[in-house]
């Protein structure tokens, strides 16, 4: 989506949909630079009050997912944050973001817990854990995928379809207005995951 003549002061659009990005921790900056390089306005969402607005979609970044998840309890924002995406939210997680999202997660704790997967924290390891993959994914093409300490998905429910594996794991799966990535699409320079969550969001 470009920036058009109803753009106002940044090159945003004012009829382009609005995006909540959880900023509590990690890689939520880069996903504000992503979002505004397609013309798209990013909100913040730090506390409670921050759910009220008329978000379009909800980014939930990298990060340490046990750190977002007891800050997102802390601060009162899990049960209403979850009923928001229950009730058709369109939500992308990326990595921490997709462990917030699993209803299973294998050595760790579920948070939001309300998309159909099961995911294994820290799958390619704590240290030596980071690599870069071309791969790819389904309805979009190759794309660079950058992977740190990730999670992969082990199992995933009826109704989510796996859009791309790496080395026989699933590392992007969707179930309706749920869309999950291993790895951080905001940290390349290619828009395509980001284009294609807003997709999501502009057409259902």
């Amino acid at each position: 989506m470009d920036a058009t003549e109803d753009s106002v002061p940044g090159g945003v659009s004012a009829a382009a949909p609005v995006i909540g990005v959880l900023a509590l921790q990690g890689a939520f900056a880069e996903h504000e630079s992503m979002l505004a390089s397609l013309g798209v306005k990013s909100v913040e969402i730090r506390q409670l009050r921050d759910l009220d607005q008329n978000l379009d979609g909800l980014i939930l970044p990298g990060g340490e997912s046990t750190v977002q998840g007891k800050l997102l309890q802390d601060l009162h924002m899990l049960a209403p944050m979850r009923r928001l995406i229950e009730n058709g939210l369109p939500t992308f997680g990326t990595c921490a973001g997709l462990l917030l999202l699993a209803k299973r997660v294998e050595d760790g704790d579920t948070h939001l817990g309300i998309m159909d997967i099961t995911a294994k924290r820290n799958a390619y390891g704590r240290q030596l854990g980071s690599f870069f993959a071309l791969q790819s994914l389904s309805g979009v093409g190759e794309i660079p995928m950058t992977f740190i300490r990730a999670p992969y998905i082990e199992e995933v429910g009826k109704g989510v379809r796996a859009l791309a594996r790496v080395d026989g794991h699933v590392v992007a799966a969707q179930e309706g207005n749920m869309l999950v990535t291993s790895f951080h699409p905001e940290l390349n320079d290619d828009p395509s995951m980001h284009r294609y969550f807003i997709d999501m969001v502009t057409h259902g």
